[in-house]
């Protein structure tokens, strides 16, 4: 048995993995933004030096994209600094560090689906900034870091597009939703199942995508959240990005490729419509 600390334990996927090591019976610590500010590199020291885990699962991150683009230095300061300072402690511990990072860090123009070894180019300051943590981990830890980059999240425990369809089912009779935007709807838990698989079979270090097996756009995720709900998918209405103009591009692909987890000999995440099946009565129950 492991001891992990999760940072960031407050969000979406930090509760799903702290929910998750719980189960398995491990020997976890959460800590939430308020228990550590990552930017504070003696807090992280001390942190560290308090808990001595085995595993960090670092998961605290400036995740408002749009707000970004004009506080970049305060996004790059969790992001990119914040980041290394994780790993900079995990390095000086001999400890295993897992990365949480984002499809934004490719340029999202591609035509099929990214592979965890394809050239980055971030067209967002989430982005440019989530690529500086990825680069601190991996240069500070060649043979004990690892990044898990992941997309289009949903789950039971914060703001997402799924409860938000679901929400407006309700209050709304016909929503418009974007058709031109490709991705992987992702339930938070299955990626937590990922990152707990990944440390305990003791994977090669480095990159390894944990998103949804297929892709949709978010037109087509909203017509199976409404299908689910026993609504009308017809009432949702597909239109472009250019109808929600917003401070920090949308990727118009973010499909990525699931290599690294069949070379480690770890089963992918399964299709995106199955998983939402799945998670539909958790996000349902969340939102009330």
């Amino acid at each position: 048995m492991s001891r992990w600390l999760i940072t960031g334990s407050g969000g979406m996927l930090g509760q799903d993995l702290v929910t998750a090591l719980d189960g398995e019976g491990e020997d976890v610590v959460g800590l939430a933004r308020r228990e550590l500010d990552i930017t504070d590199e003696a807090a992280v020291r001390g942190a560290l030096h308090r808990f001595r885990p085995d595993v960090v699962v670092n998961c605290a991150a400036w995740t408002a994209v749009d707000s970004a683009e004009a506080h970049e230095a305060e996004a790059f300061g969790v992001n990119g600094k914040g980041a290394a300072h994780v790993a900079a402690a995990c390095a000086a511990g001999g400890i295993r560090l897992v990365q949480v990072s984002t499809d934004y860090v490719f340029a999202g123009d591609a035509r099929r689906p990214y592979a965890e070894h394809d050239a980055t180019a971030p067209r967002t300051a989430y982005g440019r900034s989530k690529l500086a943590g990825e680069q601190a981990v991996l240069g500070l830890l060649p043979g004990t870091g690892y990044v898990v980059r992941t997309a289009w999240l949903y789950g039971a425990h914060g703001p997402n597009f799924v409860s938000t369809m679901i929400r407006l089912e309700r209050e709304r009779p016909t929503v418009d939703v974007v058709d031109d935007q490709r991705g992987q709807p992702t339930w938070t838990a299955d990626v937590a199942g990922q990152v707990v698989a990944l440390v305990r079979l003791q994977a090669p270090a480095g990159v390894y995508h944990a998103t949804s097996s297929g892709e949709a756009t978010w037109f087509e995720v909203a017509r199976e959240v409404f299908r689910l709900l026993g609504a009308d998918p017809s009432r949702v209405r597909a239109t472009t990005s250019g109808a929600f103009r917003r401070p920090a591009p949308r990727p118009a692909y973010s499909v990525l490729a699931h290599d690294g987890w069949v070379a480690a000999g770890i089963e992918p995440i399964g299709d995106w419509m199955l998983a939402l099946r799945r998670a539909y009565p958790v996000v349902l129950a969340a939102v009330g």
